[in-house]
């Protein structure tokens, strides 16, 4: 561990128990606990933004300047201005009574989003209507479901190719090169998943009729798993048309008494084996960003893992931060974030250290970013430091070439925040991302060649 790092999280530690009564508070119920209230808070420090996260604010993935945005109730205020910030009230929500036991009735619910229920059935639809081109895989089990609870969910995938023979195997020295697109690790940043489906849909409904939508089928496979976080996003959905704003699994076992101004389970986007403890996590089990009591200790993260290692090689041979993928590394990989406007590239957990192929993936990141209007670079660079994420692991452990896309409104166009209106999906937010998509899944056969050239 750098000195840097030992020091920003000494620092954060010295806060938090500075302002341990407050905080400690943060996961009983208040009197104003029915209400949600998005405060923007300047920050002087690099540490600062670890000092929220260590603290259990909800930290939202989100930045301008050099404000960060914290979620919190009208209590939070208080709370963060007894460790030293001046926070602004930007917004208020009514926030809505959880069912975290049992999922959502119906396929859609807040104006269009699909349920978990409404998600399988149209992969599953998906593959029916198109048995040449799409193959649906079950990975996994949920959290809930390893409980051996009504409510818990299969972990499903999607395969999308023109099927030769061989294609679509779990194994990870396949004919074709692969392309991996994920949503809904956070279960709140709902847009994540429609853009995913709406990818499936492109490469099914338009092989064929778009040539380069034919060509990309005839020559790689795309993997899709549109809800990664299948018993969270239950938990957002029974809010029906008032989304609940659950980001973590559904895992109560640590902290299950948070109350209404806490939130029950891990961060899967802070549980993966590399990098484990570092920056940008919370190990307070009511907060956001709780990286859970043990590295990969979900189910969620073991199951993702299991599938990236079916399907990939493990061609990074190197353990330092410093060394690089090979040259003639085959595939890549995004993980859809909100609601940022930012293309992200490893390491995430910590942006002063660089990859050994950092020169490269800053090009995919930067290429991506002019596409979709958004800015590109390593976490802390732009918003702050995380470690555990899935980005850094699948780049850490198999030298896939890997990104995280914060889908934001760049535009002022309303359509901000995790739960924006429907229409934004098609009218917005799909026709800025595929292009983007586009690019990166035709660059997954050789990503860490040398030439980078926009595909139009």
């Amino acid at each position: 561990m750098s000195r840097r790092r030992l020091a920003l999280m000494a620092a954060a530690g010295l806060v938090l128990a500075a302002a341990a009564p407050p905080v400690a508070t943060a996961h009983t119920p208040a009197p104003h606990a029915d209400t949600l209230v998005t405060y923007r808070v300047p920050i002087r420090r690099t540490q600062d933004a670890q000092t929220l996260i260590a603290a259990g604010f909800d930290v939202l993935e989100r930045r301008e300047g050099n404000d960060l945005f914290v979620l919190g109730d009208p209590t939070t205020a208080a709370s963060l201005r007894h460790i030293g910030f001046s926070p602004t009230a930007v917004r208020t929500q009514p926030r809505p009574t959880p069912n975290t036991t049992r999922p959502a009735a119906g396929d859609t619910y807040d104006g269009g989003y699909r349920t978990v229920d409404g998600n399988y059935a149209h992969l599953d639809q998906v593959a029916a209507q198109h048995p040449d081109l799409a193959t649906v895989v079950t990975y996994g089990q949920s959290w809930r479901k390893k409980q051996a609870s009504a409510s818990g969910r299969d972990l499903k995938a999607i395969c999308v190719t023109k099927t030769q023979p061989g294609d679509c195997a779990l194994v990870p020295n396949s004919a074709k090169p692969r392309f991996f697109l994920m949503g809904q690790i956070h279960a709140r940043e709902i847009t994540t998943g429609e853009v995913a489906l709406r990818w499936i849909d492109e490469l099914t409904t338009q092989y064929g009729k778009d040539a380069d939508i034919t060509k990309l089928m005839d020559t790689t496979e795309m993997w899709v798993v549109p809800m990664a976080n299948p018993d969270g996003v239950d938990i957002v959905a029974s809010g029906g048309d008032n989304p609940v704003l659950h980001r973590k699994n559904a895992n109560d076992s640590h902290g299950a008494t948070c109350g209404r101004r806490g939130q029950i389970g891990i961060d899967l986007n802070r549980n993966a084996d590399t990098h484990w403890g570092g920056l940008g996590t919370s190990r307070q089990p009511c907060g956001q960003e709780y990286l859970g009591p043990a590295a990969d200790s979900e189910p969620e993260t073991t199951a993702l893992q299991g599938l990236f290692r079916q399907l990939y090689p493990a061609v990074r041979t190197g353990t330092e931060s410093g060394d690089p993928a090979p040259a003639d590394a085959r595939g890549m990989m995004i993980s859809l974030h909100g609601d940022a406007n930012m293309v992200l590239l490893p390491w995430g957990f910590d942006h002063t250290a660089h990859t050994g192929s950092d020169s490269r993936l800053r090009a995919l990141a930067s290429e991506m970013g002019s596409l979709t209007g958004y800015k590109s670079g390593q976490a802390g660079e732009l918003l702050y430091d995380a470690s555990g994420g899935t980005d850094d692991w699948t780049f850490d452990k198999l030298g896939l070439a890997s990104f995280t896309i914060e889908i934001g409104d760049s535009d002022a166009r309303g359509c901000d925040g995790f739960t924006p209106p429907y229409s934004c999906q098609d009218s917005y937010f799909w026709p800025k991302l595929k292009p983007a998509l586009l690019y990166a899944a035709q660059h997954a056969a050789a990503p860490y060649q040398t030439t980078v050239a926009a595909t139009g």
